[in-house]
């Protein structure tokens, strides 16, 4: 990459994040810190826009540790457009993979498996699929929400989910712009399918690739009490972003917002969600199908087809 422009990627990526990220004084030290590095010479040999890329993504995050923030590379250009430069990318991606419906399973003990990834698209994108696959395990009588390969999404697509767990409406979290104007998120008020009995057992498998809208979605039915988190600890990214498009390979994702949840009065940002029953993510699955059938066997031991879940918590000894 020839010096200047390298220099005008950095400078403009230092004036952006001054103008818009969540935290007005920590946006000044950022972007003092880049503008500190640039003229000490640590972007002068990027040989690439990834090597670029990773460079100041380096120096964006040392300040505070927003996994959001980066200037990010992308194999195929980007477009030339005014808004978000991945808007199209996550079109095409919803399209391809179902909406995010990785999987929809019934396991034996008609325990169903809903699998989310690789991300929770917006309504608009992905809520035909979402209300598919909810019609689906509608008859379940309990529910494993694998979001292990989760790396984010729309906070709408969270609340559309989080309504099919919920009879009534309930607030999720308010989200805070730097300017001071709030936006609540409530869990979807009506759906197309019905709603997922409140006494069904819930568990949301996590690890550490779940991130941003991902971890949102375990936070929320985790800390509203409607399921229980297995896993491992997630990444811990909560603040939502815009992109910026600064070079036909390279986006800068500025985080302009921050949750406030409506339980804890805090989010997931910098922590990640801690699990309730900590276990190796690979063996996560496995853990909460037997906690599934095991409280279903103690609610009622002479449930129909009793059998085929003791069969299934047989198997998994």
């Amino acid at each position: 990459m020839l010096p200047d422009e390298i220099t005008d990627i950095v400078e403009r990526a230092a004036a952006l994040v001054a103008a818009e990220y969540v935290l007005p004084d920590v946006a000044d030290r950022i972007a003092a810190h880049l503008g500190e590095r640039l003229r000490a010479g640590a972007y002068a040999g990027a040989a690439d826009p990834a090597a670029l890329g990773a460079l100041v993504t380096a120096d964006l995050q040392s300040v505070n540790d927003d996994l959001h923030l980066r200037l990010k590379h992308h194999d195929e250009p980007l477009p030339e457009a005014a808004d978000d430069p991945t808007d199209e990318h996550f079109a095409r991606l919803a399209a391809r993979t179902m909406g995010g419906v990785a999987r929809v399973q019934r396991l034996p003990g008609n325990v169903g498996l809903l699998e989310i990834a690789p991300y929770v698209f917006p309504p608009q994108l992905a809520g035909d699929a979402l209300t598919a696959a909810l019609r689906l395990l509608a008859g379940t009588d309990a529910l494993l929400l694998d979001l292990r390969g989760n790396e984010g999404g729309s906070p709408d697509g969270v609340a559309l989910i989080c309504g099919w767990f919920f009879a009534e409406p309930v607030h999720l979290h308010t989200m805070h712009e730097r300017s001071g104007a709030t936006r609540q998120f409530w869990s979807a008020a009506w759906l197309p399918v019905p709603r997922y009995a409140p006494e069904k057992p819930v568990h949301v498998l996590t690890g550490p690739r779940t991130f941003s809208g991902g971890e949102e979605l375990a936070y929320d039915l985790q800390q509203l009490g409607r399921a229980t988190v297995v896993g491992e600890r997630t990444r811990g990214g909560a603040h939502p972003r815009i992109g910026h498009r600064l070079h036909r390979h390279l986006e800068l994702t500025v985080p302009v917002a921050r949750p406030v949840h409506a339980v804890s009065g805090t989010n997931w940002e910098g922590c990640g969600v801690a699990p309730d029953v900590e276990v190796a993510a690979d063996r996560a699955r496995d853990v909460a199908y037997a906690r599934s059938l095991e409280a279903m066997l103690a609610a009622d031991p002479d449930r129909p087809a009793a059998d085929e879940v003791r069969a299934a918590l047989a198997a998994l000894a």
